[in-house]
């Protein structure tokens, strides 16, 4: 009965999640960025009035993300023009699959030609950039309240530290540090992986002669914040424009090896090794958050659904009573005991 209620419990709230995404997302991404920023708000404060650093704070942090959305509307829309300018070789690619299909015994075949087509692949990459431009409203509503939460933040802290002391929450102080100290780590290192990643992929895509190589540099960037989802978006791609362009399924073959290995080298060996054992998360578990916040939120949630599967996780590590759903969704191996 109590799982039963539990599952019960777990769909209405998903179910209110998606319901008021335009007043909840906003809410949860602002506690995100308050986590981040925060210790350079601090240093600031040190030096200056704390009206002054929170407003220094956000400015940097609105020129950042600013910058960050810029080169991501930067690299599809180059992307997109791109197709548009050479509709005529994806058309002729469509044609030779279906009737390799066709000739293969595949009966859906005609079907899929006639659906699947060039200006289907443009309203994707319209839908795309269109997506992206209007997450400016969404930022808007953001940094509302990342403002009013700075300005907060030394006033939650001392109602947290009385709760504390007076041992209604003696978990709590250290359970949110922790969480705040793990979402700036895992940010750090993935911007650090973001760049390295974007970078590589450009460097590799100009030497193999890829067009558009500075734009997949930034579609690679950007795409390595979204655990999974992200690197095959980023890989894929790449993969259909070097078959369009070089008309060579070798060359295409040899694009998606190298790009699925600078993939895999990032993500599965390099950042493991940056982030350690304190961010361990089950793979599965990864990958799950980020298709339910995904269906729940869209690109935003597909985005911060692993910070809030790190911080739920945090909080259940710190309390005696959910100590073992922390345990049991590491994803560690257990060393069996002598």
């Amino acid at each position: 009965m109590k799982g039963l209620m539990g599952l019960v419990a777990a769909v209405v709230v998903c179910a209110a999640l998606y319901i008021a995404e335009t007043l909840i997302a906003p809410v949860a991404f602002a506690l995100f960025v308050i986590a981040v920023v925060y210790p350079l708000k601090a240093a600031l404060a040190r030096g200056m009035p704390d009206l002054l650093a929170v407003l220094a704070t956000l400015v940097i942090t609105l020129f950042v993300v600013g910058g960050v959305s810029s080169v991501v509307v930067w690299g599809f829309s180059h992307v997109a023009a791109w197709v548009f300018q050479n509709t005529g070789r994806f058309q002729a690619l469509y044609a030779q699959a279906a009737e390799w299909l066709e000739g293969h015994g595949f009966v859906l075949a005609g079907l899929w030609a006639e659906h699947f087509d060039v200006r289907w692949l443009l309203r994707v990459f319209q839908d795309i950039s269109g997506r992206l431009q209007g997450l400016a409203s969404f930022l808007v509503f953001t940094f509302v309240y990342v403002l009013l939460g700075l300005l907060e933040v030394d006033a939650a802290k001392s109602q947290v530290l009385r709760l504390g002391r007076s041992g209604r929450a003696p978990f709590l102080q250290a359970a949110l540090a922790d969480t705040a100290a793990k979402l700036q780590k895992y940010m750090a290192v993935r911007t650090l992986m973001s760049i390295a990643t974007g970078a590589v992929v450009w460097v590799f895509t100009l030497t193999a002669g890829l067009e558009l190589a500075l734009a997949w540099g930034a579609i690679a960037f950007a795409m390595n914040y979204i655990p999974f989802i992200g690197p095959f978006v980023a890989t894929l791609l790449p993969t259909l424009f070097a078959l369009a362009q070089f008309e060579s399924w070798e060359m295409a073959l040899f694009v998606f090896v190298c790009l699925n290995l600078i993939q895999f080298l990032s993500g599965s060996y390099l950042e493991p090794r940056f982030a350690g054992k304190a961010l361990a998360v089950s793979p599965f578990l990864v990958l799950l958050s980020v298709f339910v916040w995904a269906f729940l939120w869209g690109i935003a949630g597909a985005f911060i659904g692993v910070p809030i599967l790190i911080a739920v996780l945090t909080l259940c590590a710190h309390h005696p009573s959910t100590r073992f759903v922390a345990e049991l969704l590491s994803g560690q191996t257990v060393p069996e005991e002598a």
